[in-house]
């Protein structure tokens, strides 16, 4: 099959907020994103964000009292997952901002992957991981795919090819 649809990246993920300043707040301070500018045709609430090759759009919600409340972190759950350089920082990080987090370790055969997972405002996981530490191995031959990291994919031109879009 190969590729059907002829992708080539993650685009974006959008994430349905309670508060979209809140949110943007959290994916800029803690996990680094850049609020970039958004096409003005939208016509609801809501924020662009952009950093490590991939966007976060934020959505508001509809109704903010509604949306499903989240209070345990369970590793098992739905997240969006970011390669990190080093646990131990982020770790560090998180327990400055007095963010909860748990703690999990991954091993396959002798390599270990450690990752730690929060939420964002609206209950959303994130994970933060040292994933690349496991190869990635097609379960048949024939198929190729990469990870950035262990490619060293390079995020620079991506950032040179956005400011080239901003008017000045």
């Amino acid at each position: 099959m190969g590729n059907p649809l002829q992708l080539k990246s993650l685009n974006h993920i959008s994430l349905v907020c309670g508060s979209v300043d809140k949110s943007i707040d959290f994916y800029t301070n803690v996990l680094g994103f850049i609020p970039i500018k958004r096409p003005s045709s939208l016509d609801c609430n809501g924020a662009w964000l952009f950093n490590y090759g991939i966007g976060i759009h934020l959505l508001q919600s509809e109704d903010p009292e509604s949306m499903p409340k989240i209070v345990h972190i369970n590793p098992k759950d739905n997240h969006i997952s970011f390669q990190c350089e080093s646990i131990a920082e982020v770790e560090s990080r998180l327990k400055q901002m007095k963010i909860e987090y748990v703690k999990n370790k991954v091993e396959e055969n002798g390599i270990n992957v450690d990752q730690i997972f929060f939420h964002d405002p609206d209950g959303w996981m994130i994970e933060i991981c040292n994933c690349d530490n496991i190869p990635v191995v097609p379960l048949s031959g024939d198929n190729k795919v990469r990870s950035c990291s262990r490619f060293n994919c390079n995020i620079q031109n991506h950032k040179q090819q956005i400011q080239q879009m901003i008017p000045m």
